[in-house]
């Protein structure tokens, strides 16, 4: 179950050969405030796996035999840069600002992460980070990238798997990380609760 309402996270996880519900946690990111970028993201993860974990519970959702065991994925994303943490812009005006502030320059983009177990009462939760090269773009650009909404969407009002790939010069560690999942991190937890990876791959895969 993923926590999320992000297709970019949902497709990551089908690529990767995992079908996924979705169902998202109503969290309120504007409720958390932290000055570690990391930890901040991290509680964002564990509120959005916890409030969705509660909901299954509440509504006597279990492990079945398809699926034997029933985990829930939460995740969120925060940028850091030039001591600021940043997630979604408020508005288009914030965005231009930002990427105004951004051109030329890099961040470093953190993505918290929590998995839980529920039927074994089991949590573990891991931050990821991956440093962002911002192309020195001209002004047109930016209202331009701002003016299709997308930058409206995401954490630090970007994105290097949609129409701000070209606007990235270059990324220093997992592109999963910036997208919104690592799933070499993913792979970890998910040992840690005693579930190897390929055992969520699809039945067609196996």
């Amino acid at each position: 179950m993923l926590a999320s309402a992000s297709p970019a996270r949902r497709n990551l996880l089908d690529a990767a050969g995992i079908d996924c519900e979705v169902l998202v946690s109503g969290v309120d990111e504007s409720t958390v405030d932290a000055s570690k970028p990391e930890a901040m993201s991290i509680t964002l993860a564990r509120l959005k796996a916890q409030a969705v974990a509660r909901r299954l519970v509440a509504t006597g959702r279990a492990a079945t035999a398809d699926s034997p065991r029933l985990l829930v994925l939460g995740c969120d994303s925060v940028l850091q840069f030039d001591g600021q943490i940043l997630g979604k812009p408020a508005d288009a005006v914030d965005a231009t600002r930002r990427w105004r502030a951004m051109r030329g320059g890099k961040g470093v983009l953190h993505t918290g992460h929590c998995l839980i177990d529920i039927d074994a009462g089991k949590q573990v939760e891991a931050g990821a980070a991956t440093t962002v090269h911002f192309a020195d773009i001209d002004d047109d650009e930016i209202d331009a990238y701002v003016a299709t909404g997308e930058p409206l969407a995401v954490a630090g009002a970007f994105t290097v798997d949609g129409l701000g790939a070209p606007f990235i010069a270059g990324v220093e560690g997992d592109q999963g990380t910036v997208i919104g999942l690592s799933l070499p991190l993913l792979r970890t937890m998910l040992a840690d609760l005693g579930v190897r990876i390929t055992d969520l791959w699809r039945p067609t895969l196996t």
